[in-house]
């Protein structure tokens, strides 16, 4: 009996949190449209406030040319765009550099504090009402500053998400399809979130703030978006989402790379959830608190879990009762998960021989974020994340 319960606990987790949320979440914003007009922006051609175009960087010389270069490209006034760099730490010359071109503010101080210690720092000089973040090894869409003002024409927005995309090569590693599959999941999932009344978080690669809702954040904060853009979400106010105002990045060189990412952010994610732990009261928050707990929470703290441990329940429900006909529905489960399992190890396999097969990639990559955020849930625990990340290498 405990075995069952365990069984269709796991089980429910897992479909609900992969499959079941988006669902739901499509049902009631088709809902939603049937009785309500879609006033998400309240667009105006004449609203072009200044803005800060904010990048934090650390020995990053290899990217600040187009980095730049893009930057002066996008459309919008440039005498409305406040540029701000902040390098603390960098000793690869990226500063100098970066101060051979007049238009940009570059602070920098030689220790080396972390991003969201930067961040602190720089928010002290930025001037514009509106903040927009943005990392220097990402390329920014050519509306992406428009896009995200136009949000801002709502006054109950106080923060815009942007999209994330990842760079599609014809000859991908395992990292980069399963990463770009996961992206383009989320990004529909965002939109629904916003659709529907707010959408969970952004991503560090493109986001903005009101300036004037900002407020320092701990220095040893691990997912500075998440923690940014939730707490002001938590003031009543929405995380619109901006499909079209996008940042393009390669994705990570390969799965032992895109590894490392993926337990940092499991490791940030049980941080959010401990610091935003108010987020959950629904009598405060509201659906937001159903929002978070389905997008975030499950994926980030329970799911993991869930998903290897199912396994183990399903095989000994299936060797106590001693029934492996194909009628059994325990037994069915488990034959579908040694599939997976064994279609990810296959996937692993090819990975290693440099053989390119999307079809055995993606659950391979399923696999492999999911025991990222059991390793990041552990690094967590003990206190092993340190602040100061280290660099994944990307493709191309």
């Amino acid at each position: 009996m405990i075995l069952s319960i365990l069984f269709w606990l796991f089980l429910f987790i897992l479909v609900y949190t992969y499959v079941g949320y988006a669902l739901v979440l499509w049902f009631f914003v088709g809902l939603k449209k049937l009785f309500k007009k879609n006033e998400l922006f309240a667009a105006n051609g004449d609203f072009e406030p200044e803005v800060c175009l904010f990048v934090t960087a650390f020995n990053e010389k290899d990217y600040i040319d187009k980095k730049v270069e893009n930057a002066f490209s996008l459309d919008y006034p440039k005498e409305k765009i406040q540029y701000v760099w902040v390098t603390d730490g960098s000793d690869d010359g990226s500063p100098e550099l970066l101060k051979k071109v007049e238009e940009l503010e570059v602070y920098h101080q030689p220790e080396r504090r972390g991003k969201m210690h930067a961040m602190n720092r720089g928010m002290k000089f930025v001037k514009a009402p509106i903040v927009i973040f943005s990392d220097s090894n990402t390329i920014l869409g050519k509306q992406s500053i428009r896009e995200i003002v136009n949000c801002f024409s709502n006054p109950v927005v106080g923060c815009v998400a942007g999209e994330k995309r990842i760079v599609q090569k014809d000859e991908e590693a395992a990292a980069g399809a399963g990463e770009g599959l996961y992206w383009k999941m989320e990004s529909w999932i965002k939109r629904k979130d916003w659709e529907l009344n707010s959408a969970v978080g952004a991503v560090g690669e493109l986001f903005a703030v009101r300036t004037e809702l900002f407020e320092d954040v701990e220095t040893d904060t691990l997912l500075d978006d998440f923690i940014i853009s939730l707490r002001i979400a938590q003031r009543g106010y929405k995380i619109a989402y901006a499909p079209n105002a996008y940042a393009e990045e390669t994705a990570s060189l390969n799965v032992t790379e895109e590894l490392k990412r993926k337990v940092r952010i499991a490791a940030g994610g049980i941080q959010t959830i401990v610091r935003l732990k108010g987020l959950l009261n629904p009598f405060k928050s509201g659906i937001l608190s159903w929002q978070y707990f389905s997008h975030k929470v499950l994926r980030w703290a329970f799911a993991p879990p869930a998903l290897f441990l199912l396994f183990i329940i399903n095989l000994l429900l299936v060797v106590n009762t001693n029934n492996w006909s194909t009628s059994n529905f325990y037994a069915q489960v488990l034959y579908l998960q040694v599939l997976c399992y064994t279609t990810a190890a296959f996937g692993w396999y090819f990975e290693n021989k440099k053989v390119r097969m999307k079809a055995l990639f993606v659950p391979y990559y399923f696999v492999m974020i999911n025991y990222a955020s059991i390793l990041g849930i552990i690094r967590y625990v003990k206190g092993r994340q340190s602040v100061n990340w280290e660099k994944s290498k990307r493709a191309g």
